[in-house]
């Protein structure tokens, strides 16, 4: 279908050309007729086939053609709302909806964490039409009264599986109560899986939805050439090595599943010659911001993540996608790997499986249908690394133990481990409101030893006499 055989308004038209699109993809064309109707819509779709450019399109085709009155001096009255989980998702959709509403007259604004909270208060009070932000930060502006859910008429819960897995439902549920009546606005759904709970939200928030499906029996892009390599732990970094000097490619994302994983392979991939940054959930937002923008200009050739970057980025020319550990929830692969070949270009998927992750290939290969081809890697694919002098060693070990502390961390911490070795942190961000100090009343502790005295009776040195026996001689 081509964009143009839609009867769009101008402005909206001229940004679709600028943006380079002409023909629609499977969910754009399924989505379109009904959406441009006023249907409401929960979609499912393959990752990075265009699921923004669908709603942004219908919301800013309705905006300009029922005009509304205009909002009140000094509160944030938006006309159209888009609730993401994270701050990236948040920044990309920002950026198309600049992109495809750069000849509309909608001010947009975003919300999120990490950034200036008072500048981005002030933005938002002085008003918007598209205002697109995370949970938590809209709920806070919410409370003070800086912006109105009233004259909502287009909603849209992008990632909503997403939001269920990051702990969100609650806060996401407190939003939808303060909006106007469903049958009021037209509203917009997308997730990777329309499960039970996510259909949920459909039946309790939205009006008789049109329910699309896209390919569900090929959950991973269909140009994305996939293959694996079974290595040893300790041979993973020079095979590694080995594969950027035969593959090349300017544009490599790389996947680990822990943030201090992430940090050290950044430092030894710089150590070894490659331009490396690590992109993690503990980097301060502008960096954040800054590695993005690097990646996606060509100026860094190397992205280390953790899963905070498998959803939701769209990254051109992506060569290369490496799964340095496979993601422990096979969903996540799927999601990784759709960070290349997207919007019908190809890319490459390489999987380095050692005797850890091997326990995840199997679900992997279960959940997406499909057996990924393996590759036995000969000798010379193996590169020497460059090894760290004594004081880089003993300078990263600070940096992690500085790390670690705080995070709230002690060096004896003997809690929850990955098959590593190193700290589970599946969960990058924390579920909402889990900073706030327990008020539970605390007892302070018996003193050492006491409590095991209580129990077992007073000790005796080893060969003394037992209780009540006669005095040790001289």
């Amino acid at each position: 279908m081509d964009f143009a055989s839609l009867d769009l308004p101008e402005p909206v038209v001229r940004g679709i050309r600028e943006a380079g699109f002409v023909t629609a993809t499977p969910i754009q064309e399924a989505v379109l007729p009904l959406a441009l109707r006023g249907k409401d819509v929960a979609g499912q779709s393959q990752t990075g086939t265009g699921k923004t450019a669908a709603f942004l399109i219908t919301a800013f085709t309705r905006l300009l053609r029922s005009p509304a009155p205009a909002a009140p001096p000094g509160t944030g009255a938006p006309r159209m709302l888009i609730i993401a989980p994270t701050r990236e998702l948040v920044v990309q959709i920002e950026s198309d909806a600049r992109l495809l509403g750069r000849f509309t007259p909608f001010r947009i604004q975003a919300v999120y964490g990490g950034i200036d909270y008072a500048k981005q208060r002030e933005s938002l009070a002085a008003g918007c039409d598209l205002l697109v932000g995370t949970p938590g930060r809209l709920i806070d502006y919410l409370k003070q009264r800086v912006w109105s859910p009233r004259r909502i008429e287009v909603l849209v819960i992008d990632e909503a599986d997403r939001m269920f897995d990051m702990g969100f439902i609650a806060d996401l549920r407190f939003i939808l109560r303060r909006l106007p009546p469903h049958e009021k606005r037209q509203s917009f759904l997308f997730s990777a899986t329309l499960s039970f709970r996510v259909l949920e939200l459909t039946w309790e928030f939205m009006n008789n939805p049109t329910q699309i499906t896209i390919m569900p029996q090929q959950k991973t892009a269909e140009r994305v050439e996939q293959m694996l390599v079974h290595v040893g732990r300790d041979e993973k970094f020079p095979l590694l090595l080995g594969l950027f000097k035969r593959e090349g490619g300017d544009r490599i994302l790389i996947f680990t599943n822990t943030r201090e994983e992430a940090r050290r392979l950044e430092d030894r991939l710089t150590r070894n010659g490659y331009e490396t940054r690590a992109l993690t959930g503990d980097v301060d937002q502008k960096k954040r911001l800054k590695i993005l923008n690097d990646f996606k200009e060509g100026r860094l050739p190397v992205l280390v993540a953790t899963d905070v970057a498998s959803r939701g980025l769209h990254i051109e020319a992506v060569s290369h996608v490496v799964n340095w550990d496979l993601p422990q929830d096979a969903e996540d692969y799927v999601h990784r790997i759709g960070r290349t070949a997207r919007a019908g270009a190809g890319g490459k998927a390489i999987s380095l499986v050692d005797e850890a992750s091997a326990l995840y290939l199997e679900p992997i290969e279960k959940f997406i249908g499909q057996k990924i081809s393996v590759e036995w890697a000969d000798d010379d694919l193996f590169v020497p690394e460059i090894k760290p002098t004594a004081e880089e060693r003993r300078r990263f070990a600070e940096e992690r133990r500085a790390r670690f502390e705080a995070r709230g961390g002690r060096s004896g911490d003997r809690g929850r481990r990955d098959g590593r070795g190193e700290p589970d942190r599946r969960r990058r961000e924390p579920p909402p409101h889990t900073d706030r100090p327990s008020t539970a009343p605390t007892e302070p502790p018996p003193p050492a030893g006491e409590a095991g005295q209580a129990r077992r009776g007073p000790r005796r040195r080893r060969g003394g006499p037992r209780p009540g026996g006669p005095p040790p001689g001289p």
